[in-house]
């Protein structure tokens, strides 16, 4: 037994020391990376080292905060129509013998669009003109027979009963009088309609039927867009929809062209979601238009919810998001917690972070309403890698730039073709100086020299710069 616990403590021992050597191994070379890492950050200069740290500088591009107009907006899509689109329906029907009109005509009040084959109404007026004039007859008869056996009965000279029957006759033929006169109207109605009319101002839409068609009740001829003025329909979600009111200015963009075309503003909102969709409808009035408006064309509607003219505001690029998970005992879930910063330039050599409470947004730029002021210096370009009391160096323009790029020359440790600087790629210069290669000669060869290397390749530019080297070397 003794033996035995022997053995296993020494092989327990053993895997004792092994796992606490390869441990200490990990720990040296996670160490090691760290710094390896850090060596590698420090060339150039450009992420620098950390405040707390080494004195690390971050190159770093600012902005100066300004204020200026941003709005909330509503964005939607609609089609731009006229406000009243009448169609143009023939009251009788028959073979159509004319078009006078056709697709974007521009037509008046009254003018006429169209002619109906009219024969068979014109026979029918003739015949109701006809029956008009025989129930006049018979009403005059019988008026003036009644009349007269109205007098012989004052005298007593007919009895009650053949009065009655004057009467009777008299009030027959008034009905005929009346009936033929109806008739004629609807004849003449009729045959009036065989030539269709523009009853508005306006434009011809569309023409659905062709000469030699039969114009059928209530198929329209024509649908004419009334010209008095154009608006666009846009269905809205239920938040947008609550926030948008009656009057509000609207803008309207082509969807092919960059700025807005037409204004406009919200004439008419329903009251009510469509069950269906659950969208509400929301009309514009156009008051001015461009020339890309017209009937059909598909706009960005740009309703202007509140307006805000002296706004501090910041680009959304510039801003830090931090996510943090958040667990609610209550619920038992998961929620996610974000909050928004900048850096601040002080004294353009350190960061100081701003945490940021946000307002309305438009595009890319965000209303801020605490946090910043006006004539902040705010970093929009190298951030991401910044912490409060970061160094930093702000640089603009072509001062803000990655480090060049530079090729190691095989067995000479330096860079390719140099005394020791750097060939950048497509100019051949060192940082902070020309190439040595072209040291001894003047501006004007050199500037020949560059425009020559533009349009070479890599190696086409090395064989130049080693013939112009050696030719140095020589006249040396």
């Amino acid at each position: 037994m003794t033996v035995h616990y022997n053995k296993k403590f020494s092989v327990n021992k053993y895997f004792f020391t092994l796992f606490v050597s390869l441990s200490s191994f990990l720990v040296l070379t996670g160490c090691g990376g760290d710094s390896n890492e850090n060596q590698s950050q420090r060339p150039g200069g450009f992420r620098g080292w950390d405040a707390g740290g080494s004195g690390r500088v971050t190159s770093v591009e600012t902005m100066t905060v300004e204020r200026s107009l941003i709005a909330d907006q509503v964005r939607s899509f609609g089609t731009v129509r006229a406000q009243d689109v009448v169609a143009i329906t023939p009251q009788v029907s028959n073979r159509i013998t004319k078009l006078y009109v056709d697709l974007g005509d521009e037509v008046k009040r009254g003018q006429l669009l169209a002619k109906i084959y009219d024969a068979t109404f014109r026979d029918q007026l003739n015949q109701a003109k006809a029956q008009l004039a025989q129930a006049e007859i018979n009403l005059e008869r019988d008026s003036t027979q009644l009349a007269r056996q109205k007098r012989l009965l004052e005298i007593e000279a007919v009895s009650q009963s053949e009065y009655d029957i004057a009467l009777s006759n008299y009030r027959g033929s008034l009905a005929q009088y009346e009936s033929a006169n109806a008739s004629l109207t609807q004849a003449q109605e009729n045959f009036n309609n065989t030539e269709v009319r523009s009853p508005v101002n306006g434009v011809v839409n569309s023409r659905n039927l062709a000469e030699g068609d039969i114009a059928a009740a209530g198929q329209p001829i024509f649908e004419i867009a009334n010209t008095t003025g154009y608006e666009s329909r846009i269905f809205l979600p239920v938040q947008d929809w609550r926030d948008v009111r009656v009057g509000q200015e609207v803008s309207l963009r082509v969807s092919s062209e960059a700025e807005p075309t037409a204004k406009g503003i919200v004439s008419r909102k329903s009251p009510q979601l469509d069950p269906t969709t659950g969208l509400g409808e929301v009309v514009i009035s156009l008051s001015e238009i461009g020339a890309s408006i017209y009937p059909g064309v598909l706009t960005e509607n740009i309703i202007n919810i509140t307006v805000k003219p002296r706004a501090i505001t910041v680009p959304r690029s510039a801003m830090v998001e931090k996510v943090e998970t958040v667990i609610e005992p209550e619920s038992n879930t998961i929620q996610l917690e974000r909050t928004y910063s900048v850096f601040v330039s002080n004294g353009d050599s350190v960061a100081e972070l701003r945490q940021l409470e946000l307002g309305i947004e438009q595009g890319d730029r965000i209303e801020v309403l605490n946090g910043l002021r006006a004539g902040d210096q705010i970093v929009v370009t190298g951030q991401q890698g910044l912490r409060d009391g970061s160094r930093i160096r702000v640089s603009s323009g072509s001062g803000f730039s990655t480090p060049q790029r530079g090729e190691i020359a095989t067995g000479e440790g330096r860079p390719s073709g140099q005394q020791g600087g750097w060939e950048s790629r497509g100019q051949g210069q060192r940082p902070g100086g020309g190439n040595a290669a072209l040291a001894n000669l003047s501006e004007e060869e050199r500037t020949k020299i560059r425009q020559r290397m533009q349009n070479m390749s890599r190696e086409e530019r090395r064989a130049l710069m080693d013939s112009i080297r050696t030719a140095n070397s020589a006249n040396n």
